[in-house]
């Protein structure tokens, strides 16, 4: 069986192992690079602007 002691010291070393890995886990998220929507909804209509004015040409 197992000791109250191993117990104890199995529930303190994963318990200190998931505030690491919360806090690395948030140090990623605050720090990650995102491309906000609007840049590429512009491109979608850049896009499509050229389309129509390049039939109005025509």
């Amino acid at each position: 069986m197992i000791s109250d002691d191993d117990l104890y010291r199995l529930a303190v070393l994963l318990g200190s192992s998931a505030i690491v890995l919360i806090v690395i886990y948030h140090f990623f998220e605050v720090n990650a690079t995102t491309q906000p929507e609007k840049k590429i909804e512009k491109a979608g209509k850049n896009a499509a602007q050229t389309t129509t004015a390049s039939t109005k040409t025509r």
